[in-house]
């Protein structure tokens, strides 16, 4: 250890000693006004980076994280959108000798099986509190929903039933006016008149043919299906409120869906018909399994991610694959007007979705609840 004479001092009182020295680094302590130094041992010398070595090559765990997240949440989308693009073909192909009914039940007797009996397993099978809108829920998103869109498929192309089933977020501003007070924002007000124009063009040439009458009921058909969905998510949003989980309140409801379709399938007299080819039976394993708790799961994990308002998304591109599978297995023509129609239809999807559009929302009222988005 090195003591600093007087006149050290006197010539260098304040300085402190921090830099590199001959033989190293340099470490100072001042006790009573006098200036110790000590050595430290020197620093090893940095080694050269091997050949070819770019610092932007070393992985980050932050930026491989994030990197891991985003290929999930597009692996979500990318499932959501084929699913739901894929669902429809397969109902198509349930339309035949089987009374549509009897299919629907099918689809969710199996589905609702296989949901409880995966809750069961994994001991989160709760009882919702209050079954009122639980049933609600059912009764629409689980019964008169695909009675309306499976009549729709037997009508005209599945592809055209999916295109008026992605105009369902603009049913469900107008039913959130309806029955919470929500208010019908301009950008609804947009994009509901750009997505009927869009179906009009759509489906111009169906309805100046001599199928029109049957194209208007397919049409029809279709719209009380769509408004049907939506009344079920104004039901699950008011069980939501309620503290009953989706997951919980659509187990259920596959169930008591299914209990419904049979009695209503026993009231009308219709005869059980014991379904015949592996086409028909191919589609209703897809339906219940990979359509219904598949696809189910995989929306819901999205919107987690996500949020709902980007996951809806997912209903702007779904119809394209609708379409396309049409085209190919069910001999869709396209027409410029349809071409026509189906843009102006996905530009309503997008107007109503896109936040960089429209600027925010008004903050909520007393109500508790913001313009809908």
């Amino acid at each position: 250890m090195l003591v600093l004479p007087d006149r050290h001092r006197a010539s260098r009182p304040q300085i402190k000693v921090r830099g590199a020295m001959r033989d190293g680094r340099a470490r100072q302590k001042v006790v009573n006004g006098v200036t110790h130094i000590a050595s430290v041992a020197p620093l090893a010398p940095r080694k050269k980076p091997p050949a070819g070595f770019h610092r932007k090559n070393v992985q980050n765990p932050y930026r491989q994280a994030r990197y891991i997240a985003a290929m999930n949440t597009f692996f979500l989308f990318a499932a959501t959108v084929l699913i739901w693009g894929t669902t429809w073909i397969a109902i198509a192909a349930q339309v035949g000798d089987v009374p549509l009914l009897q299919s629907i039940f099918l689809r969710f007797a199996l589905a609702g099986l296989i949901m409880l009996a995966g809750l069961v397993a994994m001991g989160r099978l709760h009882r919702p509190a209050q079954w009122r809108f639980v049933i609600a829920q059912a009764l629409c998103l689980f019964c008169f929903n695909f009675i309306g869109l499976y009549n729709a498929a037997a009508l005209i192309p599945s592809g055209l039933v999916s295109v008026v089933f992605s105009l369902a977020s603009i049913f469900n501003a107008v039913n959130a006016r309806i029955f919470f007070g929500d208010r019908i924002t301009q950008r609804t007000i947009w994009a509901g008149a750009i997505g009927a124009t869009g179906l009009v063009l759509l489906f111009r040439d169906d309805l100046t043919d001599g199928a029109s009458l049957q194209t208007l009921r397919g049409i029809g058909w279709a719209v009380f299906g769509t408004m049907m969905f939506s009344l079920g998510n104004m039901a699950s949003r008011r069980n939501s409120r309620l503290g009953v989980t989706p997951v919980t309140a659509n187990a259920w409801g596959m169930g008591i869906g299914a209990l419904t379709l049979l009695a209503l399938t026993l009231l009308t007299g219709q005869p059980m018909v014991w379904p015949q080819g592996t086409a028909y039976w191919s589609a209703l394993l897809y339906l219940a399994l990979i359509g219904s708790v598949v696809g189910f799961t995989t929306y819901l994990l999205l919107v987690a991610r996500i949020g709902s308002a980007r996951a809806g998304y997912a209903t702007v591109v779904f119809p394209v694959v609708a379409l396309m599978l049409s085209t190919l297995y069910e001999g869709f023509l396209w027409t410029p007007a349809a071409v026509a129609g189906l843009g102006l239809t996905l530009l309503g999807n997008i107007v109503m979705f896109s936040p960089r559009l429209w600027p925010p929302a008004a903050p909520a009222g007393p109500s508790g609840h913001a313009g809908n988005r």
